[in-house]
């Protein structure tokens, strides 16, 4: 017998929502957004694995890369370590580019965690198509007369570097106080855009305020941190971490444009790797609450179970050229893990009834 708040027929439609429902004489069904129903039940039926080849709707804003219908290779493997799923979809995708493509990819595949991939890029999906890394520099600024960044440092601020490889000599002085890359700062958030060029004898030209503000252990601190030479370009951006890294983030995008160092084609640069280690659970400022930032059923890294709410989840997601291709998790398989991490996001115990069934089975 199902419980008194099993949601009726209108709940349920609200909650189906991306699904495409489908009224038909009196009744409904949703069209599958992935076979996520089916494969659970032949799991549960005693296979340990499944593939397919699947045809999938879902009810969402079109975007560049999102269509109502696609078509997914989607996959199930019962208790399988996280470094054998990874190394499956490995060799299935460079059988794939190897023999369509004529392309290479690395064995293994690079790997990058959630965070490396914030904090050197601000993206989850990191193009390494141009390795253009976000620098952290606050250290050192942290005594320094330029009153810009150290005002900002005392305000629990932070200040980070794009380093532009041969960017000298493609944008002018003008064109970074008043042109296009700075405008695209500006449309960021960002207030200005200081920048320092490295000459051909490695000296320093830019703002002059700022320029003046270096002694010679700082030029070298700053050349040493972002490996920079002759004719590179360093941008800089100040202010909380999030804008900080909003801002590089855009400008390295359009940089890499306006360089031309994107291969849009794909024809002769790919870049593919792993991004690993989410975190299960966000603050959702509105409620005022954790809420699971994938789903509510992905196990957390085992080194992280005395503290689930700030846990890694044992997620991936697969980047090629900066566009995510394929993902997935591990799924709990622990009961009181379950039901500890559906507390966190508060969903009550008697909305999880078949978790007691499944506890007396």
């Amino acid at each position: 017998m199902l419980p008194d708040d099993f949601p009726d027929a209108h709940s349920l439609i609200n909650d189906l929502r991306p699904e495409y429902v489908i009224a038909v004489e009196g009744t409904f069904y949703a069209l599958p957004q992935s076979p996520q129903l089916f494969k659970q039940m032949l799991m549960v039926s005693g296979f340990d694995r499944y593939y397919q080849i699947a045809r999938c709707f879902r009810d969402e804003d079109l975007r560049a890369d999102r269509q109502p219908e696609f078509t997914q290779l989607d996959m199930e493997l019962a208790f399988t370590p996280l470094g054998d799923m990874l190394r499956l979809n490995e060799n299935l995708i460079r059988k794939v580019f190897l023999e369509i493509k004529g392309v290479h990819l690395p064995n293994p595949f690079p790997r990058l965690t959630y965070v490396e991939a914030m904090n050197r890029y601000y993206s989850e999906r990191p193009d390494m198509r141009f390795d253009h890394e976000l620098k952290d520099v606050s250290d050192i600024f942290m005594e320094s007369p330029f009153r810009v960044f150290a005002d900002s440092l005392k305000s629990d601020r932070i200040i980070k570097l794009l380093c532009v490889p041969s960017g000298a000599k493609c944008y002018s002085n003008t064109a970074l106080k008043k042109g296009d890359i700075y405008n695209e700062a500006v449309k960021s958030g960002a207030k200005g855009l200081p920048f320092l060029k490295v000459l051909d004898d490695v000296e320093i030209e830019g703002i002059p305020a700022l320029v003046s503000s270096l002694d010679l252990m700082n030029k070298e601190q700053l050349l040493r941190r972002c490996s920079a030479g002759p004719g590179d370009l360093k941008l800089f951006a100040v202010g909380h971490h999030a804008s900080v890294n909003k801002t590089l983030d855009r400008l390295r995008i359009f940089v890499a444009n306006e360089m031309d160092l994107i291969d849009h084609a794909c024809i002769s640069r790919h870049s593919i790797l792993w991004v690993t280690d989410f975190p299960i659970f966000g603050w959702n400022d509105t409620e005022q609450r954790l809420e699971a930032l994938h789903h509510p059923f992905t196990a957390s890294n085992p080194e992280d179970m005395e503290d689930l709410s700030s846990a890694r989840a044992h997620a991936y997601d697969m980047v090629y050229n900066g566009v995510e291709i394929g993902g997935g998790s591990l799924r709990i398989y622990k009961r009181e893990v379950q039901q500890k991490v559906l507390e966190i996001v508060g969903i009550s115990p008697e909305k999880v009834w078949f978790l007691r069934r499944i506890s007396m089975t």
